[in-house]
């Protein structure tokens, strides 16, 4: 069945972490059973993320996964998608002397996740979430001394560092393909991965991660044989408006303090 699976696939698994090999080879043997066509019709095509990051969310070992976040796609544009769930490759700064960065903003998803995590640390205020009410919080976030990470990277790894595996239901992108149809060709990989996670956390006498689901695309996991035994955090995608005000996302995160400089 190996045979099945283009070398420029396999290739991309050089960007994922060692440990999780076995899983993401299992779980591309089970998406070619289940469709042989769809692999070889991928690498024939134009997709996101490109420079063979396909599988970029699985830098983080196996067994230091906590969460699992599952997004709807990559972003549509290439230097955005980055294999790595709403971490924007467009964005370095995330501050402005007017609140948030412009890049930021063009990031709706990433936009609104940081405004929750500005609602869940008192911040902002859930009606006023707006320039001015931004541009005072982005004059202590760029102070000198200033507790407040200033980038993407730095909220990545913060993300990182608590034990988030950064996935999206479909993990490429394409204009011409509906996401909902590409998010369903790889739900026998997901179920694979997910497999993998309860697996390791039965080995260490744990609990699976928490699964975060982010929007209908993903919730449509909880379908899967493997999500039965995972504890679940659903919400409406980030895109939407009324995330930043989701209390179970505040209660979540908001603890974290991803916004904040943390020991390493």
């Amino acid at each position: 069945m190996h045979n099945a699976i283009p070398q420029s696939i396999l290739d991309a698994l050089d960007l994922a972490h060692p440990s999780w090999r076995p899983v993401l080879m299992r779980g591309l043997t089970s998406l070619a059973e289940a469709d042989p066509a769809y692999l070889p019709a991928l690498a024939g095509d134009s997709y996101l993320p490109t420079r063979g990051r396909l599988f970029a969310a699985f830098s983080q070992p196996l067994d230091r996964v906590r969460y699992v976040l599952v997004g709807e796609g990559p972003y549509p544009r290439e230097q955005s998608a980055t294999g790595v769930c709403f971490m924007d490759g467009a964005v370095e700064s995330l501050w402005s002397e007017k609140g948030l960065s412009k890049q930021v903003n063009r990031a709706t998803s990433l936009r609104n996740f940081m405004k929750m995590l500005l609602v869940a640390d008192g911040l902002l205020a859930p009606d006023s979430t707006g320039g001015d009410a931004l541009a005072h919080v982005s004059l202590k976030a760029r102070a000198i001394g200033t507790p407040f990470i200033q980038t993407l990277t730095e909220l990545q790894a913060n993300l990182t560092r608590h034990g988030f595996l950064l996935l999206n239901a479909s993990l490429v992108y394409r204009a011409h393909v509906a996401p909902a149809k590409d998010a369903r060709a790889w739900q026998p990989f997901l179920e694979e991965v997910l497999r993998g996670l309860a697996g390791e956390a039965h080995a260490r006498d744990g609990a699976p991660p928490l699964l975060v689901l982010w929007g209908r695309i993903a919730e449509q996991l909880k379908a899967l044989q493997s999500t039965a035994r995972f504890p679940k955090a659903v919400s409406e995608h980030p895109y939407n408006l009324s995330f930043i005000s989701n209390a179970a996302m505040q209660a979540l995160f908001g603890p974290m303090r991803l916004l904040m400089k943390q020991d390493v």
